[in-house]
């Protein structure tokens, strides 16, 4: 298997860096969020706190799914859960202070001091978690095979030197992680695991994307060709309850769009059909103001299937 690390500083759009290499790759794409959803899933909530093992649970998770994808994660301290794997290629983010403050104020909407404030916050934060897992605050520069500065470079430009770099290396041609290599790793794993009473339940792993719908794959395309980064249902809503608070109904937008922070709903139906959908994001709008969701229907998607073939065909040599 090929594994791309992907870390950076706080305000240097590390995931949007992350997705946009995996895309380009081919490769299966793992965030900092979907990682702490499978340790949730896989070994209790009380997991994303046990900064001692984190190694090891989150290594556990990783090889399971290298056995069937490539991988490319945009994790902090990933690259040391692989440090001995020959296919490894380790990518490190760095930008100028002043750089990644004016970034958090456009992500984040925040004046200069409050952004500021807020990466001095997030640095903190990233210094003490590396430091709990893995003994030292910061990451040294010869931990990764390659430091981007994002001040020069943007998410795109950075994306293609990844792809240039995991391609110069012919890192694909180890193949995926045999099963029987995976066994082995995974038994020392759960040795040390179970010196800590933790046993790993075997249930969450890397889930392919399939699609619930034709026009959901025609998006995840053209979202590919333009280079957006994006995620499939990564999020329920809910958005009605019981009296005793338990969740009788949830609403699942089709794509979230990380560099946008916005949430997707697809609808091939004509748009007076929609009555229920459209009750729903009603209600999801009114419960979390903070959420931003755009819906497209089947004229939208006609449109921009439209412009991408007008695209592709003008960037045909």
């Amino acid at each position: 298997m090929a594994v791309v690390t992907v870390s950076g500083e706080p305000g240097c759009r590390t995931r949007e860096v992350a997705q946009l290499a995996a895309q380009r790759l081919g490769f299966t794409h793992l965030s900092a969020e979907r990682l702490e959803a499978m340790l949730e899933e896989e070994f209790g909530a009380d997991a994303l706190h046990d900064a001692r093992n984190w190694a090891d649970m989150a290594g556990s998770l990783l090889l399971r799914a290298a056995v069937s994808s490539h991988l490319v994660i945009g994790v902090d301290g990933a690259e040391r859960i692989f440090r001995n794997f020959p296919a490894l290629f380790r990518v490190r983010i760095v930008a100028p202070a002043a750089r990644r403050i004016g970034n958090l104020m456009l992500d984040d909407g925040l004046d200069r001091a409050a952004a500021r404030v807020a990466l001095k916050q997030r640095e903190n934060q990233l210094k003490a978690a590396r430091k709990s897992r893995f003994g030292q605050a910061t990451a040294p520069p010869a931990s990764f095979d390659i430091v981007l500065n994002s001040e020069t470079l943007d998410g795109a430009q950075m994306a293609a030197l990844i792809a240039s770099g995991v391609e110069a290396r012919n890192l694909t041609e180890h193949g995926y992680l045999s099963p029987a290599a995976e066994a082995q790793m995974q038994f020392q794993i759960r040795l040390r695991l179970a010196r800590h009473g933790i046993e790993p339940r075997g249930v969450a792993g890397v889930k392919q994307v399939a699609f619930g719908h034709p026009s959901e794959k025609t998006f995840a395309s053209l979202l590919d060709f333009y280079r957006i980064p994006w995620e499939y249902e990564p999020r329920s809503f809910p958005i009605a309850w019981d009296q005793q608070g338990r969740v009788l109904e949830s609403f699942t937008p089709d794509f979230y769009l990380p560099e946008s922070d916005l949430y997707v709903e697809l609808t091939t139906m004509k748009q007076s059909l929609v009555t229920k959908k459209n009750r729903k994001i009603r209600l999801l709008r009114e419960i979390y103001p903070q959420i931003r969701i755009q819906v497209f229907y089947q004229k939208d998607l006609e449109e921009m299937v439209l412009k991408y073939s007008l695209a592709e065909e003008k960037v045909q040599p």
